[in-house]
């Protein structure tokens, strides 16, 4: 029975996000947007998160530069370090890493927010002026994520190259030209495609999981837990569609 259970609890999320995400794209194409509103999520996701994707993304690209310089050294290959630097970046680690940083910080800041207006019963007032909640509350994040999240990602693939860049020139003596050349040479657009692409979805994600747990509260103690699912689902899922993606790019492109 407790199998059973799970499983139509499964179906019943699955069904009640399927008609938020149809609600959110009905408004997104029905209704201009407010720029105002639009600018203040942006300046919030995007520039609000740019320090700690800053400082991850940096040592991140150095971690892999520390972990495969020992691999390449015992084949004589150390000049392929910029190479694969920047393709693990690039392709996943920039997207992926990026997309939790994000998740982990944003996400669970909008479910808080709307959360509280749930309990302090401000989205009913919303409905009772005429304004749907979706439309004013998760149209705009969902918007806002899907633009800064590529920005996020291409800023974070560069510091971890240059991260990268900083180990090879020291351990390595390898020029700054050459690094870059390097680096430049095996990055194809189809790579550059494939990470933007995966930060979009990533956005969506992200977008979707954190503004329906936030309308899900009913007490104060439920924020807390809706917090706490809004982000370890965004991780699941984020993961999960970053599977299928790179799944996906592999058999389309290889």
């Amino acid at each position: 029975m407790g199998f059973v259970r799970r499983l139509e609890q499964l179906f019943h999320y699955i069904g009640s996000i399927s008609f938020f995400i149809k609600n959110t794209f009905w408004w997104l194409f029905t209704k201009k947007r407010d720029f105002k509103s639009l600018i203040r999520e942006i300046t919030f996701i995007g520039i609000g998160s740019f320090p700690l994707v800053s400082l991850i993304a940096f040592f991140i690209g150095m971690i892999i530069a520390f972990q495969t310089a020992y691999q390449l050294q015992q084949l004589a290959s150390e000049i392929q370090l910029a190479s694969l630097v920047a393709l693990s970046l690039v392709r996943e680690l920039g997207p992926v890493i990026g997309a939790l940083i994000v998740a982990a910080r944003i996400g669970a800041s909008i479910t808080a927010g709307i959360g509280s207006m749930k309990i302090s019963e401000q989205v009913d007032a919303l409905e009772a002026l005429g304004v749907d909640p979706v439309d004013y509350l998760v149209v705009p994040k969902f918007i806002a994520l899907i633009i800064c999240m590529p920005i996020l990602i291409i800023y974070a693939d560069f510091l971890g190259i240059v991260g990268g860049y900083i180990i090879g020139s020291t351990k390595f003596a390898i020029p700054a030209g050459l690094y870059f050349r390097m680096t430049l040479d095996a990055l194809k657009f189809k790579d550059i495609l494939s990470g933007l692409a995966k930060s979009v979805c990533f956005g969506s994600v992200i977008a979707f999981i954190s503004c329906y747990e936030g309308f899900r509260p009913f007490s104060s103690t439920d924020v807390s837990i809706a917090v706490t699912q809004s982000v370890v689902k965004s991780f699941m899922l984020i993961i999960i569609t970053d599977c299928i993606l790179t799944a996906l790019f592999y058999f389309t492109w290889i």
